[in-house]
């Protein structure tokens, strides 16, 4: 069954890629991308979660929603499996996240994600965290939403790791609420392990290997959120919000 379902996945992803891609890339570069929809969502943002969708479902990810994400400025926060957990979240709220600066400079993939409007980050670098956390408040005040995985990293999918604290201090410093997001890939979770890395396996070894798996439902479920007076300080708010992701 694997070989049937990359003789048909790989041409739905070459087709997602050659020729959706293109003219989103485009309408995200022009002015029109700021017009807001009936809804009140920016054009842009409904662009970039159509073709996010769009490639969870390349891969057989059936995208289930629980709960519903706050408006405005909101600092999410989600446990980290895969490189799909952006794809998962994007796919259900437009937010900007916090990544590695060597994204950066990746082919098509660097570029998708400045226009996903991705904060980058030098690993090691208290300077650069420093710029992060800088750009993540004034965001924030402005009303605009921004994600990050507290856990700093994937894993193996057998649990979610301590939530590094000072990443926090953007959402204190601006008054904004954190709101939880816990991702489970499979029913009830049962394949978390199954997505996330395997042993030595790189970026490409797990794509193709995903590319080839079996249906499964992503439940994205943004849990209740830590509201300014509820945990006092940074460390108690990633302390509370782990804890309802690790319920979930």
């Amino acid at each position: 069954m694997r070989v049937v379902r990359y003789a048909y996945r790989i041409p739905m992803l070459a087709w997602h890629v050659l020729v959706h891609l293109p003219p989103v890339m485009l309408a995200l570069s022009l002015p029109l991308a700021r017009r807001p929809l009936a809804s009140g969502e920016p054009l842009g943002h409904r662009l970039t979660r159509w073709w996010q969708g769009g490639l969870m479902r390349v891969f057989g990810m059936r995208m289930r929603q629980v709960g519903t994400p706050l408006p405005g400025g909101t600092l999410f926060v989600a446990n980290h499996v895969s490189w799909m957990d952006i794809s998962a979240l994007h796919s259900q709220r437009m937010m900007g996240f916090v990544a590695k600066q060597e994204i950066d400079g990746w082919p098509v993939v660097g570029r998708m994600a400045r226009r996903g409007e991705t904060i980058f980050h030098r690993r090691g670098s208290q300077e650069s965290l420093g710029g992060v956390l800088q750009e993540m408040r004034a965001r924030l005040r402005d009303g605009r939403a921004v994600g990050v995985f507290p856990e700093g990293r994937t894993r193996d999918g057998r649990s979610v790791g301590p939530f590094h604290a000072r990443i926090f201090l953007a959402a204190v410093e601006a008054g904004v609420p954190v709101q939880p997001v816990a991702l489970r890939y499979g029913a009830g979770g049962d394949d978390q392990r199954a997505v996330a890395f395997q042993g030595r396996e790189n970026f490409l070894q797990n794509f193709l290997r995903l590319l080839g798996e079996p249906a499964r439902v992503v439940d994205v479920v943004f849990l209740e959120p830590v509201m300014a007076g509820e945990a006092e300080g940074r460390a108690a708010i990633a302390k509370l919000a782990r804890e309802r992701i690790v319920e979930a």
